[in-house]
């Protein structure tokens, strides 16, 4: 169940930030990338899914990521969701979907 939540996530993410999921989960720094990724983490751990979870998911995608890395951009996503519009926008239009 979770799993799956994670990839409605992980796709609805890709498709507002106009990227393929192969690209969400590539090991691209690129900032728009990041801040994608950023964005699931955030929406996953307040779900709540589990780090471990997220981390397990993130991997099975094709991108291993530490549990520092999750909490890290777990934070920096929230920052971004509080301080910009578009972000949250596109996150109220995800939960909306979603829950």
């Amino acid at each position: 169940m979770k799993k799956e939540i994670f990839e409605n996530y992980a796709v609805e993410i890709a498709t507002a930030f106009g990227l393929t999921k192969k690209e969400l989960f590539s090991r691209n720094r690129s900032r728009h990338i990041v801040d994608a990724r950023w964005v699931l983490y955030y929406l996953c751990i307040e779900r709540p899914i589990s780090r471990l979870f997220i981390q397990q998911y993130m991997e099975d995608s094709g991108l291993k990521v530490s549990y520092n890395n999750i909490i890290h951009g777990y934070k920096e996503g929230k920052k971004l969701i509080n301080e910009d519009y578009d972000y949250k926008v596109i996150v109220d239009n995800i939960l909306n979907k979603y829950e």
